[in-house]
């Protein structure tokens, strides 16, 4: 038992012991002067003990404090385009953010760093809150905006990248604005030409109707190509991300389908060249197949009628299987090329529809081309034709 007194303690149990020794010294008969002695000495010696410091008290911190640098850093690592704002002043931009809009905002009003009039409305709101800007960073871009305040003096601006998605958007809109477009068209003709045959029965001429009925069955088939085509396309994007993993020997594949996309009555313009044998890819022979007819196809429509259509086969560089396809036709201007491989795009709308063309054909070959990870080219001159080169990996040696 001790009592503390001015930061040291009092040891009445080292004391009483001491007593007691004192006492049965003195009834052992010891003489009382040392003994009183060494029992004083005793007790004095308690107090010549140092005592240890007192250990700090460990004050328990109310909450993470963060630098102005350690906040930098936790903003630069975002994967989002961030910004804080102290009042009405731009103070951080991580490293994504200066990309999208520059580094040059920061320091200005975030008013007129973004300069659009949704985001000048949001910063607008003390409660903050998300809108879509359009226009933020280029012509088509589209971005989510969101202000989040952190306390009367900080807010942070989040943006969010949304063009490719609303890129996906427009490109679904136009195409299936363009299917209703083609669809209708045929159906517009044999529905027209139906109408008229179905009321005015045997007053129709029978030349005339002949006529008439030829139409019919002419619009039902590009209308049944047209469907084709889309089914194929829809099958082709929906396997893209399945890529092939069997060897195929592509060589007598090239020649049979080149066959079947010329038909008997144009395959005598169509000439081999150089087709190498036993050329192996990882390919799917369905797929493939349908990319040669749909190349031969197009080659044999418009390329000139007394003209051929060269088809070759060889082994290129860097293991690629390499296959060209060529007429001899007027050729495609510099500036259609790019656009070739969209969606039902037509350099002449009118010939194509009258060659019978769906405008899908090489939709359907990029997408088979990308399948296979292989490589598209089309070079063109006015006057001298067109040839279209696939590049497509070759299958490992074992």
């Amino acid at each position: 038992m001790c009592l503390h007194m001015e930061g040291r303690q009092i040891p009445f149990s080292g004391i009483v012991l001491a007593v007691a020794c004192c006492i049965v010294l003195l009834v052992a008969g010891l003489a009382p002067g040392p003994v009183l002695g060494v029992t004083f000495v005793w007790i004095l010696s308690f107090w010549l003990i140092v005592p240890a410091p007192p250990e700090p008290r460990k004050e328990k911190p109310e909450g993470v404090q963060l630098t102005q640098s350690g906040l930098r850093d936790l903003l630069e690592h975002s994967s989002l385009p961030l910004l804080l704002v102290d009042t009405n002043r731009i103070i951080m931009a991580n490293g994504n953010a200066r990309d999208a809009i520059g580094a040059h905002v920061v320091g200005q009003d975030p008013r007129v760093a973004l300069r659009h009039p949704a985001a000048v409305d949001l910063l607008a709101r003390a409660e903050g809150g998300s809108v879509n800007v359009q226009g933020l960073t280029g012509p088509k871009s589209n971005w989510q905006m969101s202000v989040q305040p952190i306390d009367e003096r900080y807010s942070l601006i989040e943006l969010i990248n949304r063009t490719a998605e609303a890129d996906v958007g427009r490109a679904h809109t136009d195409f299936v604005a363009n299917a209703s477009h083609e669809l209708r068209t045929p159906l517009a003709s044999i529905i027209g030409y139906m109408e008229t045959l179905a009321e005015e029965g045997a007053s129709v001429p029978p030349k005339q109707a002949e006529r008439f009925y030829r139409t019919v069955l002419r619009e039902a088939r590009r209308l049944q190509t047209l469907v084709d085509d889309l089914m194929s396309l829809s099958r082709v994007e929906a396997e893209k991300h399945d890529r092939p993993d069997k060897p195929l020997n592509i060589s007598p594949l090239v020649r049979q389908a080149a066959r079947d996309g010329a038909g008997a009555e144009r395959f005598e313009r169509v000439e081999f060249e150089a087709c190498e044998a036993d050329i192996y890819v990882l390919g799917d022979e369905r797929q493939l197949e349908q990319l040669v007819r749909n190349l031969v196809d197009n080659a044999l429509k418009y390329g000139r009628e007394d003209k051929p259509v060269h088809v070759s086969l060889k082994r290129g560089p860097r293991d690629m299987a390499v296959l060209f396809v060529r007429d001899f036709g007027e050729g495609i201007a510099a500036e259609h090329i790019p656009h070739l491989t969209r969606r039902f795009y037509r350099t002449d709308p009118g010939r194509s529809r009258a060659a019978g063309g769906t405008g899908l054909g090489l939709a359907i070959v990029k997408h088979i081309v990308e399948r296979h990870l292989g490589r598209l080219d089309i070079e063109s001159e006015r006057g001298e034709g067109t040839t279209v080169t696939v590049r497509i990996p070759l299958a490992p040696s074992d």
